[in-house]
């Protein structure tokens, strides 16, 4: 007999309702064909919470809301929604709104009438119907529009049709899969905020699938950095960013300078790295794992925290400006860089303003300063 199939009552190890948790999954996996896309995945997401699955291509986001939603079987594990095993309940009985990367609206039917679907569907009278629709309509900034047509609509207003249908059934979790990916920037962005807003406001549980970090470090209470199936690394979004558990992580999340260095011992709490010429101290739990003397490790360092100076004896790095970009909010700049025994790399250093073309023309040979803040050891 598949477990999968049992009441949380009659299983002798079922996970307890938890008042802080909408959503657990425990040790969940999925194959297609003998791929396996998720490996006995553990996740729980906490009650009113704003989380984000974020990963590249393939690395099993979109399978997992897809578990979630009940749109796919997990071949092992189970999930419960609200403390209640819903493993093999089909989508309608899980309480959950979604909202999908083409919005998925019926071309056929009204604002009004896509809202409501899931209202009908559910037996709800017809004069409450109206009511909620009305509500939800009023929520996403759709007044008046009830009655065209979806083409009638822009995509920002399609956008909300399709959030206001989520909303309207008052789900338990909402699930978000990629719903901005088709609007331009601008409107991409005001459309963010509008989301997360409502979502604070109705303290409705949400999981958001995206690919664009910029998405989830700006909506996030929490992330989910995932990689083949598996995630890597769960935390809010301000601690991904400075303390990745990873390689992985720290590439993915923001830009980074990658720079090899050489484990010098310890003293007083701190590592020693040597790096180039000179000697950088670090705090030792900047090193994830162990390291012997004179073992390579590489050093991630996110373009912000380097400065650029004056070159003077004690620089750990010094080489030469070669580019700068400007990129509106802040300068891109570029210095080629000789490390001994590593040969050559292009640095990019991150400023706030055009001083930094100004007193650091292309030409410029300058020295770089690397903080301690910032800065993650990783084994190559």
């Amino acid at each position: 007999m598949n477990t999968n199939t049992l009441h949380a009552a009659e299983r002798p190890h079922g996970l307890h309702p938890d008042p802080e948790t909408t959503v657990s999954l425990e040790r969940v996996m999925k194959k297609y064909h003998d791929h396996t896309v998720l490996h006995e995945l553990t996740l729980k997401i906490r009650r009113g919470e704003f989380l984000t699955l974020l990963g590249p291509s393939g690395c099993g986001k979109t399978t997992l809301l897809n578990l979630i939603a009940g749109f796919a079987e997990a071949d092992n594990g189970e999930i419960f929604i609200d403390g209640r095993l819903v493993t093999a309940e089909p989508p309608h009985k899980r309480q959950i709104g979604i909202v999908f990367q083409n919005y998925a609206l019926f071309p056929h039917m009204t604002v009004e009438r896509n809202i409501g679907y899931g209202l009908r569907m559910r037996g709800v009278p017809p004069d409450e119907i109206r009511q909620r629709v009305q509500e939800a309509m009023d929520m996403v900034k759709l007044g008046g529009l009830g009655h065209r047509k979806p083409r009638e609509l822009s995509g920002g207003q399609q956008q909300r049709v399709a959030l206001a249908r989520a909303l309207v059934i008052q789900p338990k979790v909402l699930l978000l899969d990629e719903p901005f990916s088709a609007l331009d920037k601008s409107l991409r962005g005001s459309m963010q905020v509008e989301v997360r807003e409502i979502q604070r406001r109705l303290g409705v549980t949400t999981v958001f699938v995206t690919h664009d970090q910029g998405e989830a470090l700006a909506m996030s209470d929490r992330i989910a950095v995932m990689s083949a199936g598996v995630i890597r690394q769960i935390a809010p979004p301000a601690e991904l960013y400075q303390n990745p558990q990873d390689p992985f992580v720290a590439s993915f999340l923001g830009d980074v300078n990658i720079l090899p260095a050489y484990y010098h011992g310890h003293r007083s709490g701190d590592i020693l790295l040597r790096l180039g010429a000179g000697l950088l101290s670090l705090p030792f739990e900047r090193l994830v794992g162990d390291s012997h003397e004179g073992e390579r490790l590489d050093l991630y360092v996110r373009p912000e925290h380097i400065t650029l100076e004056s070159l003077h004896p004690d620089s750990v790095l010094n080489g030469t400006v070669v580019n700068h970009v400007f990129q509106g909010d802040h300068i891109d700049t570029f210095v080629d860089v000789e490390i001994p025994s590593a040969g050559r790399r292009i640095v990019t250093v991150r400023s706030g303003g055009l001083s930094a073309v100004q007193q650091w023309p292309i030409g410029a040979v300058v020295g770089l300063h690397i903080p301690q803040d910032g800065v993650s050891v990783f084994n190559p």
